[in-house]
């Protein structure tokens, strides 16, 4: 298989949503993107893979030394790996932001709460937001303004996606979503952790929908003052307005909310490319 066919394979595997979103991405950018998605999602998968921090430690440092040129042994012998040194070298695009990726993906290995609101946005901006900043530089051949369009919807997304995995998350004894919002409910860890509902939980779960959809609100507006060049990397908008509406008419916080299925994701994400979110 080529590099290119491994990191789609990837992509399909790890991240479906992302790479049904990939697949409304013009050629010839579309694979240097996918490498890039699939990159994201293999380092999102460190903590499930690795168990523990210690050999998920190990397996991020081998992922920065790779992007650094201090691999060891034949990194190209990863496909994956040749196919993002390939994608960076042909579109000239800023290592600095994946090694800040990876960096950032260290918090998930351990069970510590994510602190704020702060700390929350800083982090979807590191793991979220910079995919769809460097796909709009894919796109557009070199830098872009697309800062404002690629921030919200990264934190929105992010929002979404721990909105939904609460209660996987929980039931491991992570807390991704803000904790200072739910401290300000009046959440106890403890019944986090041991799958209780309560009044604060709910009320803090509105807020958290309330912010996800203020910010995909955002990104919709910047989205739509986008070149259409650089709109194609933003076709996932309207599937993640679906998944907030749903989990919005979800009660029970710890439950994973149904998902629309892959053929209405592929509706949503054709009517965003051809006639706009």
């Amino acid at each position: 298989m080529t590099p290119d066919g491994a990191a789609a394979a990837t992509l399909r595997e790890l991240d479906r949503d992302r790479y049904f979103a990939s697949l409304f991405l013009p050629q010839p950018s579309r694979a240097p993107i996918q490498a890039l998605y699939a990159f994201s999602a293999e380092i999102a998968a460190v903590r499930e893979r690795a168990h523990e921090p210690a050999p998920g430690e190990i397996r991020l440092r081998w992922w920065a030394d790779a992007l650094e040129g201090e691999g060891h042994g034949d990194v190209r012998g990863n496909p994956l790996a040749a196919a993002l040194l390939d994608a960076i070298a042909a579109d000239q695009l800023p290592t600095a932001p994946l090694v800040k990726l990876i960096e950032a993906r260290r918090f998930d290995l351990y069970q510590d709460p994510m602190p704020d609101l702060a700390s929350f946005e800083g982090y979807a901006g590191e793991t979220v937001s910079v995919l769809y900043q460097l796909a709009t530089m894919v796109l557009a051949g070199g830098p872009t303004e697309a800062g404002d369009a690629a921030g919200h919807l990264g934190v929105a997304q992010a929002l979404v996606g721990h909105l939904r995995a609460f209660g996987y998350n929980a039931a491991h004894g992570r807390i991704f979503l803000p904790w200072s919002i739910l401290a300000a409910h009046t959440v106890r860890e403890a019944d986090i952790f041991a799958g209780r509902s309560s009044s604060g939980l709910e009320a803090a779960r509105r807020q958290i929908c309330e912010l996800a959809a203020e910010h995909l609100n955002k990104a919709k507006a910047a989205v739509r003052a986008l070149p259409r060049l650089l709109r194609p990397a933003f076709v996932a908008g309207p599937v993640l307005g679906a998944q907030l509406r749903t989990l919005s008419a979800v009660a029970d916080p710890f439950a994973l909310p149904p998902d629309m299925s892959d053929f209405d994701k592929l509706a949503r994400m054709a009517r965003a490319r051809w006639l706009g979110w």
